[in-house]
């Protein structure tokens, strides 16, 4: 892939736009490096790669790579035997080996990063020089005094010589006796020897050396004798301070060479990843993927943009929306002929296809569908624009020949060929003819191409031959502006005529032009005209339907959402009718016991006491007929493993285990059961366990903020309290509340029994267990209940 076929692509803007993104030195010079991979598992490799970083970014920011510096010319320049390195250098290789670090970690911690964590671990820490770079280089690149032991008594020394001078200056400038000496009460250097500002005129009264006077001659910087001694040793522990920071510097430049292997490493790797964040940076900003790659020699690129009309050249987002485009080449469709009036977006679409297919090429994501695939093609050629050269002596026509004869060298089967405006720049009739034993010659050496075209020799050659297609831009005539789409199987119209007649074109020009044309050709383009209208229209429609037909399967699911949870409701409110039927069966009971118990106290006769069993047998034999059955589900059909089952016979439920024909097994209470399905009924919706994973139950709209899990039943009578524990727990169920608390505190214990024994005979009821000792122990009962 040459690069002039990359330049006719501006990929040289992309190249920009990736480095752009960059954080790094070494990063954008491999943003403006990047060039096509050579295989396809390179390919794979960085796409990959950069859907790793898309989402490690979206869940922890950034990797930190911005500390890595270029350090080839730092480890050069310690080739040289005896050189050593400035602070600053030193600090930038430090900074690039904790930015390893940092990135060695960022990576290893993500866990979604399987690619980029194993390259990461080639990361050499190294270590030591790390620990004395700290140690000896600070953060504005100065030499700290705990780089030696040497350096920092040097420097005790040094601080307590200019306090020495310091105070001894101050002590002569505070001195009355001198201050009509001075021309300011300050302190300064000259030459590195501290001085004081004497006045010309009053030279004689300080004894001294000067320095360096003023610009008018005015004042004379002076340096005290009495300052001259401790001066002079200022000097010298300079100097000594200046050998030992070079000795330092000589060894911390020793320790570099030693690791200059491992930073040299260091360095290509986070470049790397500098370059591999970028990409993802690029992807999040377009909304660009990864493509499917295939073996064919094919293209179906769904939905796709051009990134440099999604992004302005600095990066950031353009202003309106870039239109998606459907980029459709082989298997069926060897070669694709773009047709459509000028401005109308054939160029546009043929740069899209040729950049998007490159910039695959060299590991980057595309803006375009997911679901979009493309072949790695082997060799790109694009013959786009008009590229005329006077130093050459070549026109616009001889340009595209010279072009295509080298196209027509090297193209093959593993080859893509771009064709912009194919056939023009010379007569017609024999430039469409050129054209179209071009595209027989690229045909024949099983290249695929895509070529723009006004001229209808070369439409009608789509038209006349197998593999080869048409393909119309869609162009708005009132507007007179492009709308990008592209419709395929038919011819584009050039639509001369009907845009000079919108702009305006004197009616007589318009008629005398249609003159010339034959009737046929006339007829030909009205035609060609109205099958595009048409299509146009048929889309149009097409896109109606498809709106309508998803808003009716929506309106379905709703309507389906609203029949389960009315049905749930339903079950939910006969369950707790039933519930209550067989509550008001109980208290009768009790009531009717209660009756016999007393006429047996009061001494009734045996004759009124079979009487009074007599009646209580009665009201229970009617009781049981009117009591209400419990709601019935649907027949069992299309089971699964993990469904609840109702077993009518015993009045539960069971989880289906297993499925063997037409019987299942089930599982109730901790026991097995094999039933037939006939026996056996299901709830509508289906119900399921909850360890049975991925299984969403219909939720119903019940109201919850009026509901607290927590029932408080301390001091009141045993069959007040039931009654209340029923309500609370029906109204747990409705609001779909898992686990609830009962406080019925401790006493003799009474009313707990009764609590945790009607409890027991709760199907709703799953467990019942005490609470800790934090939530109340014994006085509280914790109930989780089925959901």
């Amino acid at each position: 892939m040459d690069e002039a076929t990359l330049r006719v692509l501006e990929f040289d803007k992309i190249r920009r736009l990736i480095a752009g993104f960059t954080v790094s030195g070494p990063g954008r010079e491999l943003g403006m490096e990047l060039c096509p991979l050579a295989g396809e598992e390179d390919v794979r490799r960085s796409l990959d790669e950069t859907s790793e970083v898309v989402i490690v970014q979206n869940e922890r920011g950034y990797p930190p790579i911005g500390g890595n510096h270029d350090l080839r010319g730092h480890l050069r320049q310690l080739r040289t035997e005896g050189a050593f390195l400035l602070p600053d250098a030193l600090l930038e290789i430090l900074s690039s080996i904790e930015a390893a670090r940092a990135c060695r970690r960022y990576f290893a911690e993500a866990g979604r990063a399987p690619l980029l964590s194993e390259r990461c671990r080639d990361l050499a820490g190294i270590d030591p020089l790390r620990r004395e770079l700290k140690m000896a280089i600070g953060a504005r690149g100065e030499i700290l005094d705990s780089a030696s032991f040497e350096l920092g008594e040097i420097r005790q020394r040094l601080r307590r010589t200019r306090e020495r001078i310091r105070a001894l200056l101050e002590g002569m400038l505070g001195d009355d006796r001198l201050a009509g000496a001075f021309q300011d009460r300050i302190i300064t250097e000259r030459g590195g020897r501290y001085v004081v500002p004497v006045r010309a005129d009053h030279r004689g009264q300080i004894e001294g050396f000067v320095h360096d006077e003023s610009s008018s001659g005015q004042t004379l910087f002076v340096e005290p004798a009495r300052a001259l001694k401790d001066n002079n040793e200022l000097q010298a522990l300079r100097r000594e301070e200046q050998r030992e920071e070079e000795r330092i510097l000589r060894r911390l430049a020793a320790g570099v060479g030693e690791s200059a292997v491992d930073l040299a490493a260091n360095q290509v790797i986070l470049a790397h990843l500098d370059l591999r964040s970028a990409a993802a940076r690029f992807a999040v900003l377009t909304e660009a993927v990864a493509p499917q790659i295939v073996e064919q020699p094919q293209i179906r690129l769904r939905e796709a943009r051009h990134p440099l009309l999604l992004l302005e050249a600095d990066g950031t987002s353009r202003s309106g929306e870039a239109v998606p485009v459907d980029l459709l080449l082989g298997r069926e469709r060897e070669v694709l002929v773009i047709s459509g009036p000028n401005t109308g977006g054939k160029t546009v679409a043929l740069k899209t296809l040729g950049l998007l297919v490159v910039m695959v090429r060299c590991g980057l994501p595309v803006p375009c569908h997911r679901d979009s695939r493309l072949h790695l093609f082997a060799r790109v050629y694009a013959d786009i624009g008009d590229e005329q050269s006077i130093e050459e002596n070549l026109s616009t026509f001889s340009g595209h020949l010279t072009r295509i004869r080298r196209i027509l060298r090297e193209a093959d089967g593993d080859s893509l060929v771009l064709l912009d405006e194919a056939g023009t720049g010379t007569d017609p009739a024999e430039g469409g003819a050129l054209a179209m034993a071009v595209l027989d010659s690229l045909r024949a050496r099983g290249a695929r191409a895509v070529v723009t075209t006004h001229l209808n020799l070369i439409k009608g050659y789509a038209l006349l031959h197998d593999g080869v297609e048409n393909a119309a831009v869609e162009f708005d005539l009132q507007t007179l502006r492009p709308t990008y789409r592209l419709h395929y199987g038919i011819p584009g119209a050039s639509s001369a005529f009907t845009i000079a007649r919108t702009l305006g074109l004197p009616p007589d020009v318009l008629e005398r032009a249609e003159g010339y044309l034959g009737e046929g050709e006339k007829e030909g383009l009205e035609l060609l005209e109205q099958l595009n209208s048409k299509m146009r229209s048929l889309e149009s429609d097409l896109e109606e339907t498809r709106r309508l037909k998803e808003q009716a399967r929506q309106e379905r699911e709703k309507r389906k959402k609203l029949l389960d949870e009315i049905e749930t409701r339903r079950q939910a409110i006969l369950d707790k009718a039933v519930r209550r039927a067989e509550q008001v069966v109980r208290d009768a009971e009790s009531k009717v016991k209660q009756v016999l118990k007393e006429a047996s106290s009061a001494g009734a006769s045996p004759a009124q006491a079979a009487r009074l069993t007599h009646d209580v047998r009665q009201v229970r034999s009617e009781l049981a007929e009117k009591k209400p059955e419990a709601p019935r589900g649907k027949k069992p059909r299309d089971v699964q493993l993990g469904e609840l089952l109702r077993i009518p016979s015993l009045g539960t439920e069971g989880e289906v285990v297993k499925v063997a024909g037409g019987e299942v097994e089930l599982s109730v209470q901790g026991k097995r059961l094999r039933l037939p399905l006939t026996s056996l009924e299901q709830f509508r919706p289906p119900r399921f366990s909850r360890a049975r994973g991925g299984v969403r139950s219909v939720r119903s709209h019940v109201e919850r903020s009026g509901f607290q899990p927590v029932l408080k039943l301390v001091g009141e009578r045993v069959d007040e309290a039931l009654a209340r524990t029923e309500r609370f727990l029906d109204d747990a169920l409705l609001h779909e509340v898992r686990e609830v608390e009962i406080v019925h505190g401790a006493g003799e214990g009474v009313l707990r029994r009764a609590v945790r024994a009607f409890l027991a005979g709760q199907r709703q009821v799953v467990s019942f267990h005490a609470a800790d000792t934090a939530r109340g122990g014994d006085n509280v009962t914790i109930v989780e209940l089925r959901h």
